[in-house]
């Protein structure tokens, strides 16, 4: 049986991006993505992979850890 940690991966893209005065579509033509990823992305509903994470800090100059946070969660299937 897979374990539910409930662990996410909370982000900024929102805030870089507002900062930066662009567009959702915008955003997302500059990192190679549609604009529904980064609609879901800043919903917190999707958490993207490595290369598109890295890619987006890289967008915004910064580093990966600024914009991204690992969320520990608790381990739902113990006893």
């Amino acid at each position: 049986m897979k374990k539910d940690f409930g662990d996410s991966i909370q982000n900024k893209v929102y805030e870089h991006r507002v900062l930066r005065r662009m567009s959702q579509k915008e955003l997302a033509e500059a990192v190679g993505v549609s604009k529904q990823t980064i609609f879901v992305m800043e919903k917190n509903n999707y958490s993207p992979s490595l290369v598109l994470a890295f890619r987006i800090a890289d967008f915004f100059n910064v580093d990966v850890n600024d914009i991204f946070t690992y969320v520990k969660g608790s381990d739902q299937n113990e006893i």
